[in-house]
């Protein structure tokens, strides 16, 4: 497996920490899709989908927008 990134590492730690709040409005913020992606593949390989079914939605919601031709977001 390819090692996530350190945005996405962070935003993990912060919903281990049990801080969604913080976790949900990063994710709204995600600088692109690979680092959505990555933070996606580190909540499953570390059970944590399904436990919190906002932040699950964030992350699915944001990976469709970012995903959208004109919504990506500057360096």
């Amino acid at each position: 497996m390819a090692r996530a990134s350190q945005w996405a590492e962070k935003v993990l730690a912060l919903l281990q920490g049990g801080n969604t709040a913080a976790s949900i409005a990063q994710i709204k913020v995600a600088p692109s899709v690979k680092d959505l992606k990555a933070l996606q593949t580190a909540m499953i390989v570390g059970r944590l989908t399904g436990r919190w079914r906002d932040v699950d939605e964030a992350v699915q919601d944001n990976l469709a927008l970012l995903s959208a031709p004109r919504l990506h977001r500057a360096p």
